[in-house]
């Protein structure tokens, strides 16, 4: 339902492009078909034009247009200079490892490189929930310090408010509810929620160090005493390592069955780096989030 609507908000939006590195997968060019189908975008698809086209059929559309760039390499340099030329709006990446295309990001001459930090943040659609919860980051930054962590919560704050979110609750999540020198991750926390009152992290409301019950459920909150407007209302799950993510992530998928949609924020563009195991309607759902924050990306 609520990733459903994402949808039709980048159709509001206005049609922009996508650039897909190395389109030859089955599962991203079934995405790209039921993009077509919404009239989401028009995709510029980089690769082996013969593989393409016997995977997604010869097509006549005007909405896909076909770049034979054989070289996996070269078609991830080829889709990130559309992006970063302005032929292109969002840059996606289809059979090729992420090492490739984040290396073409990266590229002092061409890439789209802004001086932020590159941080991935997940919508989950999770039964039972009024809303959307944003988690942050479980792809792209191993062991985030509180400067990184600043960053994150930025980038994750400027997509919450693409997608209609307008004061976002961000709750840093730790083990435990209170300040523990042993415990680095609640230093950190209670210094986020500082530089938030203090106006050094802005457009919404930080508050920690806050455990996933007490962060999601305010009978939790209730139970344990907490209170404050992040306290079973958190909007932004933010993460104290990527291995923290990575479980929170996968156990939403495989034991809530929760849909998802993804994208690393941060760069002159919104970046796909769904993984190949991901569904087509999770790449639909990314395609939807990345085109609903383009104009969030130019403004912010």
């Amino acid at each position: 339902m609520f990733l459903e609507s994402l949808i039709g908000k980048a159709v509001e939006n206005g049609k922009k492009t996508v650039a897909v590195a190395a389109a030859g997968d089955h599962e991203v060019l079934e995405a790209v078909s039921l993009a077509v189908k919404r009239n989401l975008a028009n995709f510029l698809l980089y690769g082996d034009r013969e593989q393409i086209e016997s995977m997604y059929g010869s097509s006549s559309d005007r909405s896909i247009s076909i770049i034979h760039s054989p070289d996996p390499q070269k078609a991830a340099e080829n889709a990130v200079k559309a992006v970063s030329s302005g032929r292109a709006d969002v840059l996606m990446k289809g059979n090729v490892q992420t090492s490739v295309i984040l290396k073409a990001v990266l590229n002092k001459e061409f890439g789209l490189r802004t001086g932020k930090i590159l941080s991935h943040t997940a919508a989950f659609e999770i039964e039972g929930y009024d809303r959307l919860i944003l988690v942050t980051d479980a792809a792209m930054n191993i062991a985030p310090d509180l400067e990184q962590k600043a960053g994150i919560i930025r980038n994750a704050v400027a997509l919450a408010k693409s997608i209609g979110v307008d004061n976002p609750k961000v709750a840093p999540l730790c083990a435990v509810e209170t300040v523990n020198p042993a415990m680095h991750a609640t230093l950190d926390a209670a210094s986020l929620s500082a530089m938030n009152r203090r106006g050094q992290i802005v457009g919404c409301i930080v508050d920690g160090p806050l455990a996933l019950d007490n962060a999601v459920s305010a009978l939790a909150a209730e139970h344990k005493g907490i209170c404050g407007a992040v306290a079973g209302k958190a909007d932004i799950l933010l993460v104290p390592s990527i291995e923290t993510g990575n479980v929170l992530y996968k156990s939403l998928v495989y034991f809530a069955k929760a849909k998802v949609g993804a994208v690393i924020c941060g760069a002159k563009a919104p970046i796909i780096l769904t993984s190949r195991s991901d569904s087509s309607e999770s790449k639909l759902y990314s395609l939807a989030l990345a085109l609903c924050s383009v104009n969030a990306q130019i403004e912010d």
